[in-house]
C-alpha cells in the first residue's frame, strides 16, 4: 500500500496547508471560499478525530450565536465536492485531505474502533481490483471510497503490554 497516512492520524499537513491550499483551488476554479466555509474547514483540521456536522455546528457557535447544522451541511457538500474533506459514511462524520487525488483514485481509510484514529492510504491493487469489479458489473461510480474497521498498530500494541 502507498502511505499517506499522518501521525496526527488526519489525512493533512495542518490547518494554514490546508486553508492555503482551498484559497487556492477556489480563485483557480472561480469558487468562493466563504467564511463559513473556510472555518468549517479550520475546524474539521484542528480535530484529530473524524466530526460530524452537529459538532463542527458546535464548535463554530458563538454564546448567543447558533450556527444551523444545515448552514455546516452546505459548507461541507462543498468542501467534499471539490476534494478538501472527506466523508466517512460509517461514522457521517469528516476528515480533512490536504492531496488532491488523482479522477478515479481510491481513498482507502483505516479506522480504529479502538481509539477513533483515522489514516488515509491508497493502494494500487485495490485499484486494479475494484477497476476490474466495476468494469464487469459496467458500473461508474460517483466516489471511490474504501473504509476498513479494525484495530490501529498503537492499539494492538497497547493489548499486548496489557495481555
Amino acid at each position: 500500500m502507498d502511505q499517506h497516512a499522518h501521525p496526527d492520524h488526519a489525512c493533512g499537513h495542518g490547518r494554514a496547508d490546508l486553508v492555503a491550499r482551498a484559497e487556492r483551488l477556489c480563485r483557480e476554479r472561480g469558487l468562493q471560499f466563504t467564511p463559513l466555509r473556510q472555518r468549517t474547514l479550520e475546524v474539521i483540521a484542528a480535530e484529530a478525530r473524524p466530526l460530524g456536522a452537529y459538532d463542527i455546528a458546535e464548535r463554530l457557535s458563538l454564546p448567543g450565536r447558533r450556527v444551523a447544522a444545515v448552514s455546516v451541511y452546505r459548507a461541507l457538500d462543498f468542501l467534499t465536492e471539490n476534494g478538501l474533506v472527506h466523508r466517512l459514511a460509517s461514522r457521517n462524520a469528516f476528515v480533512p485531505c490536504d492531496h488532491s487525488h488523482s479522477g478515479g483514485e481510491s481513498a482507502v481509510f483505516l479506522i480504529c474502533r479502538a481509539c477513533g484514529a483515522v489514516d488515509e492510504t491508497t493502494s494500487t491493487e485495490i485499484e486494479r481490483g475494484l477497476d476490474r469489479t466495476l468494469a464487469q458489473a459496467g458500473f461508474r461510480p460517483a466516489s471511490r471510497i474504501v473504509e476498513i474497521e479494525g484495530e490501529c498498530g498503537a492499539c494492538q500494541g497497547r493489548e499486548g503490554a496489557e495481555g
